[in-house]
């Protein structure tokens, strides 16, 4: 059977053998913050995701999309109906403005970073609105009660599950435990970080 949050929430409380209503608040806490352990642990981890858009004319700095994890691939088209692809290389912010230091200047498209966690520079700056075509990787979304299932409970439940315990273990003074949990959380992890950095791979050069 698929894990669901509320099903995480049940199986949470049954391993650790409490059912005072105290305790039993603090689920969705533990299960919150195993979601950002595992995450800010594999930078892979989460939903490959394509958006298209068009380029303002003489505007370098574009919003990323929302839960923006890590870039994978950027492109845009020229010439008749756009079908002519021409890739964007992803370097480093410094190099951007050395390469590019004046952006009122513009001309076609050929490097990007990243500008701040929710904005990505161009350079040179696009002369045109040229449609463009963009990929990464998105965090998935957090779980609740309105949110039952993710990225996590999809594809590595018993992780997020030994995560959750090892995060109820400081709360719960089980120190004994923590060696137990986090085992298991670090077993599951290697092996999904093995998985997340090969079908990435693939996915690069596919």
């Amino acid at each position: 059977m698929a894990m669901t949050y509320n099903s995480l929430v049940e199986t949470i409380g049954i391993w650790i053998n409490r059912s005072d209503a105290t305790t039993l608040a603090q689920i969705p806490h533990f299960i919150s913050n195993a979601e950002q352990k595992i995450c800010n642990e594999d930078e892979n981890l989460g939903l490959i995701q394509v958006v298209q858009g068009t380029f303002i004319a003489a505007s370098s700095v574009y919003p990323k999309p929302a839960r923006w994890r890590r870039n994978i691939s950027f492109n845009y088209g020229t010439g008749a109906g756009n079908n002519t692809m021409n890739t964007i290389l992803e370097a480093k912010y410094e190099f951007l403005r050395a390469y590019w230091p004046n952006p009122t200047q513009t001309g076609f498209p050929r490097f990007y970073a990243d500008y701040d966690y929710q904005h990505i520079l161009v350079a040179p700056t696009p002369d045109q609105a040229y449609q463009f075509e963009y990929s990464y990787i998105e965090l998935p979304s957090p779980l609740s009660v309105s949110n039952q299932t993710n990225w996590i409970t999809n594809y590595a439940p018993q992780i997020l599950l030994y995560a959750s315990l090892l995060e109820s273990a400081p709360y719960l003074q089980t120190d004994e435990r923590i060696e137990t949990w986090n085992k298991f959380y670090r077993e599951g992890m290697d092996e999904l970080k093995k998985q997340n950095a090969r079908r990435v791979v693939g996915d690069k050069n596919g």
